[in-house]
This record gives structure tokens, sequence and C-alpha cells, in this order.
């Protein structure tokens, strides 16, 4: 068992909350004494507070700059694809 104590603010992760949940992406984004807030990116994209304390399964990786930038350009071209176009009658 690990803690988000362990994840570094900025960075996105792969981890596994609960031995039987699926693999998420997360990013780090703010960090207090006591809290991270977290971003989630499961659809839809989620944020949320949590304790350092708080325990995660398993911390898989921290994803490289080169895989986040990968990862960014697909993640990115999959919302594009989904948008909705106003239409103006």
């Amino acid at each position: 068992m690990y803690t988000y104590d362990l994840l570094e603010n900025g960075c996105y992760y792969l981890v596994k909350e609960k031995e039987d949940s699926a693999i998420t992406l997360i990013k780090v984004a703010v960090e207090t004494d006591h809290c991270l807030f977290v971003q989630r990116f499961d659809d839809p994209t989620e944020t949320e507070w949590k304790l350092k304390k708080d325990a995660l399964f398993d911390i898989i990786e921290c994803l490289s700059d080169e895989a986040v930038k990968a990862w960014e350009e697909h993640y990115k071209n999959e919302d594009a694809y989904y948008e909705e176009e106003d239409d103006d009658d």
C-alpha cells in the first residue's frame, strides 16, 4: 500500500486506488500541508482533494515528459472529435 503523500506536485501518475480498480491517470495540481488537489482523467475528467495519508493500492509509474506530451496530443484530439457544433438557426 502507498499513500498520496508519495506523489509530487505537477506530475502525472498511473495509479490503482484499489486492487480491483482500473488504472487511472492523475495529475497532482496543488499541494498543501495535509492535502493534494488531484485531477483525474477519467470520463469525464474530475478533480478532488485527497488527504496525503489516503491510501493508494499501487503507483504504477510517474509519466515522463515525453509520455505526457504524447498523451496530451491524443487526449486533445479525442476532445476535438467529441465536441458538438453549435447550430445557429
